[in-house]
């Protein structure tokens, strides 16, 4: 047995402690992408990792970083139940990031925002699974709004957004 501390030699076929910290921030780059539904993401990730033919040591990589997330959640009785239940659950089709873009009601929180319905809004942020698609939505109504503001509206909001968040925004080119 070996004491606290002690250095263990490598393995001939083990891969190197840098490379496994390398495969680590690999695995939860690709993890990211999944989780927030990002699929140019995950999917210029997993062509890299295939095209350096690194599947096995990411495939090891995410059953540990699963199996890690399981044993920190549930108890030792329930973690096999749960791990059971999300084999049954496995889609059949595993190339695709599932997102959930119903459930990010860009429109709806706008609404609610509109009629001042603070309560709405907690419910809506706090329902959607992602926010990635919720954010998105929003980004994409400012955009369509900013035309239709009066002139000089958008100008006078970019300068009070600079003042709030002085020396953390870059000063536009020609502005000084």
């Amino acid at each position: 047995m070996m004491a606290t501390g002690e250095l263990v030699d490598e393995l001939p076929d083990e891969l190197p402690r840098e490379e496994v910290e390398a495969a680590k921030a690999r695995a939860a780059t690709l993890l990211l992408a999944f989780r927030h539904g990002n699929q140019v993401a995950f999917d210029t990730e997993l062509d890299r990792l295939l095209a350096e033919h690194a599947e096995r040591e990411v495939a090891t990589l995410l059953v540990w970083i699963a199996a890690e997330a399981v044993r920190k959640a549930y108890a030792p009785e329930v973690a096999d139940r749960v791990l059971r239940g999300l084999a049954r659950r496995a889609p059949h089709d595993t190339a695709q990031v599932p997102v959930d873009e119903e459930a990010a009601g860009a429109a709806l929180l706008l609404e609610a925002v509109a009629v001042g319905d603070v309560d709405r809004v907690r419910t809506l942020v706090a329902g959607t699974p992602d926010t990635t698609y919720l954010l998105g939505g929003l980004v994409q109504a400012v955009a369509m709004m900013l035309p239709l503001l009066p002139e000089g509206e958008a100008e006078e909001v970019a300068a009070e957004l600079r003042r709030r968040h002085a020396g953390r925004l870059p000063t536009p080119r020609g502005t000084y």
